[in-house]
């Protein structure tokens, strides 16, 4: 945080503001990114609701047993009918061998975040967010995220577009996870909620 705030005067201004980041972390592998799948573009309730739904309804660690749901029982448990499609073809990619979640970890940040990318329906973002919240990586920034872009404007009182914050970032290098981080920490500051 002290080698970020000397780089960069926002985070400087959102680390004095939240006084340490939360850091997120989660169960990694198929469950993991089937979870950052469910919670894209819908409300922290909604999805809440979604996954408790998956949890209790399906093992959600087993690609095999959600490969063998189908589209139609994942969209009765609340996704959508992209969603339901994504995470279908990830279960049949993760119980065919074609991506090892725990071979990943073994990887680069670079090799890693293609190996994710390679699978239907998780872009950038989304690799991004797997990495960092799964993994622990602390140099992945997640692009055109909007949330990062919100408090980033706030704490340098401007308006920066999302491309211009995904080029500062990569000045924050080795850092950019971190960044990540503190941004989202402030950001929850700001609109009044406890980072989760």
């Amino acid at each position: 945080m002290r080698a970020l705030a000397r780089k960069d005067a926002g985070l400087k201004r959102a680390s004095a503001a939240i006084g340490a980041p939360v850091i997120r972390r989660r169960e990694g592998g198929f469950a993991g990114l089937f979870r950052i799948i469910v919670e894209q573009q819908v409300s922290v309730p909604s999805a809440q609701a979604i996954w408790k739904r998956c949890a209790e309804g399906v093992d959600c660690l087993s690609p095999e047993t959600v490969a063998g749901l189908g589209i139609d029982r994942l969209r009765a448990l609340g996704l959508s009918t992209p969603k339901a499609r994504y995470i279908a073809g990830i279960a049949d990619a993760a119980a065919a061998g074609a991506i090892d979640f725990d071979g990943l970890s073994r990887l680069g940040d670079e090799e890693a975040m293609a190996a994710l990318v390679a699978l239907k329906g998780v872009g950038p973002w989304t690799a991004s967010i797997y990495l960092l919240f799964c993994e622990g990586r602390v140099d992945i920034w997640p692009p055109n995220d909007v949330a990062l872009k919100h408090a980033y404007n706030a704490a340098v009182d401007k308006t920066l577009d999302q491309r211009t914050l995904d080029g500062r970032a990569a000045t924050w290098a080795p850092h950019r996870g971190v960044a990540a981080h503190i941004l989202w920490t402030y950001y929850a500051q700001l609109r009044g909620r406890t980072p989760q």
